[in-house]
């Protein structure tokens, strides 16, 4: 094998390690999303009902927004911090907020993108909403909110990795952009460490 395919080879088994690691921390992310979720649903009010309409356009803010944004929250201050201390191994790079904001606007920005679908999945009148005769909200199991969520949440998780591990613990934490090009993080590392 040559040199180049030696090191795409090691480049490659580097990331899956990366990914494996950040999708445990991702089902760790998700238990702690959920939990918050459930104690939400139980203790406020009806997430169907609106919190505040926007405006005269028919459509509502509902709890479920507010209970998903919040579980949302709880959930990437864990990931960030075992994400930083066990997937990237950054601690001592950076400073924690240095780090924490890309990870927060990465994890806002997908939190966007996961209301949006949560919307659509939850809407009845939507063309992809889980249908409430099998999803009755009757238990935990069937509740349309924890299965629109987790729908929710592996649909972004991947461009999460992506983003986060090129942005946040990479260039953000070194101020160095070009190590957010991942075909050249190896060769700018190796000229580090010839310096």
């Amino acid at each position: 094998m040559t040199s180049r395919g030696a090191a795409l080879m090691t480049r490659h088994r580097r990331n899956v390690v990366l990914l494996v690691r950040f999708g445990a921390v991702g089902v760790s992310g998700v238990l702690v999303n959920l939990l918050v979720l459930v104690l939400l649903r139980r203790l406020g009010p009806h997430f169907d009902d609106a919190v505040v309409a926007l405006g005269s356009s028919g459509f509502n803010l509902r709890w479920y927004h507010v209970y998903s944004t919040l579980a949302f929250l709880v959930a990437n201050l864990s990931n960030f911090q075992l994400n930083r201390t066990w997937t990237f191994q950054s601690s001592r790079a950076a400073g924690w907020w240095r780090e924490y904001w890309p990870f927060l606007v990465v994890g806002l920005g997908g939190q966007a993108v996961g209301l949006a679908l949560l919307t659509l999945l939850m809407h009845p009148h939507s063309p992809i909403s889980l249908p409430t005769d099998v999803f009755d909200d009757s238990t935990g199991l069937r509740n349309r909110l924890y299965w629109s969520q987790l729908i929710v949440i592996g649909l972004v998780t991947p461009l999460s990795f992506v983003l986060n591990k090129l942005w946040t613990f990479a260039a953000v934490r070194t101020g160095r952009l070009e190590l957010a090009d991942p075909l050249r993080e190896e060769e700018v590392r190796a000229a580090d460490s010839k310096a």
